[in-house]
């Protein structure tokens, strides 16, 4: 998350993640997993949202602001514990982002 002044800006994020097959099985039967996935969808509000197989498992990738480093908790939390869920989370840039700290290289 990055200040600027007083202003807070949220990070653009990208968060990869793979679902354990034995747990996403196990979800899938009862109707957790697509109720899992709503809530954190609706609770990120991604830019894009990618699903796809992943090393032999259930993955997919999130783009999303992070206003708030906090909201990684409540997050990550879930997916670890009820899909085992594998995670990685990393800031990303626009096209537009980039050239803009290229930019302020260049100046310097």
């Amino acid at each position: 998350m990055g200040t600027i002044g007083k202003a807070v800006m949220a990070m653009r994020t990208v968060m990869r993640f793979e679902i354990d097959t034995g747990a996403g099985n196990d979800l899938l039967k009862d109707g957790a997993l697509q109720k899992g996935l709503d809530r954190m969808l609706e609770m990120l509000k991604p830019e894009a949202a990618y699903f796809f197989p992943m090393n032999g498992c259930r993955g997919g990738i999130l783009v999303f602001d992070l206003a708030d480093p906090s909201q990684l908790v409540s997050l990550t939390e879930p997916m670890w514990t009820s899909m085992r869920a594998r995670i990685d989370v990393s800031p990303a840039m626009s096209l537009d982002d980039l050239r803009a700290g290229l930019g302020s290289l260049a100046s310097s």
